[in-house]
């Protein structure tokens, strides 16, 4: 196998490729651009996501050389740098269910919420009357800032900085209807401050 697939992020392609391909990767990627006429950047995903902000390393192999771009999805903007901030595509669905469960006036709490999809998402197609949006990495919390802006969910979605359970503990004490979590691996770790 040479691929192992890959995911559009805005205008930028991430391609995981095998090891074996070697210098194949390029023709491979220049393949890629030619074939997605929105794509401007392939990039290749050489680690898995990895350390407490959640990134991947990645290569240039054909395009601009940019790891940021604008992703859109359901009506909502997300500017992201992919080299220093994680984001998935492929939690759009997920995204929009959450969205969807959410109940007129709830008041939500987002531990880890990276550039603010889920947060600004709900802000967009539910009735929350405010989503707190926390995370850890400052480049996610700059560009969350920026994409609160680009939303205009300003006042209804508030960008928080610092490790969720000391952000809860500093001021989010007993004001949430709904808790997310978006970070199965550190889920047992805060429940308790989920729940809280």
């Amino acid at each position: 196998m040479i691929s192992k697939g890959f995911d559009v992020v805005g205008d930028i392609a991430v391609l995981r490729v095998s090891d074996k391909l070697g210098n194949g990767r390029f023709r491979l990627a220049e393949g890629l651009l030619k074939a997605l006429p929105n794509v401007r950047v392939v990039l290749g995903q050489v680690s898995p996501v990895y350390g407490e902000y959640r990134l991947r390393r990645l290569e240039w192999l054909a395009g601009e050389r940019r790891t940021e771009t604008v992703h859109k999805e359901y009506g909502c903007l997300f500017k992201v740098d992919l080299a220093r901030c994680y984001f998935s595509p492929r939690l759009q669905y997920e995204r929009r269910r959450v969205a969807s469960l959410v109940k007129p006036g709830e008041v939500v709490v987002n531990m880890f919420a990276g550039v603010g999809c889920f947060s600004i998402i709900i802000a967009k197609h539910s009735g929350a009357s405010v989503v707190y949006s926390i995370d850890l990495n400052p480049d996610a919390y700059k560009y969350m800032v920026e994409n609160i802006k680009l939303n205009r969910v300003e006042g209804r979605v508030h960008a928080l900085l610092g490790d969720a359970k000391e952000v809860i503990k500093r001021g989010l004490l007993g004001v949430a209807d709904r808790v997310l979590m978006p970070l199965p691996e550190k889920a047992y770790e805060y429940l308790e401050y989920a729940v809280e």
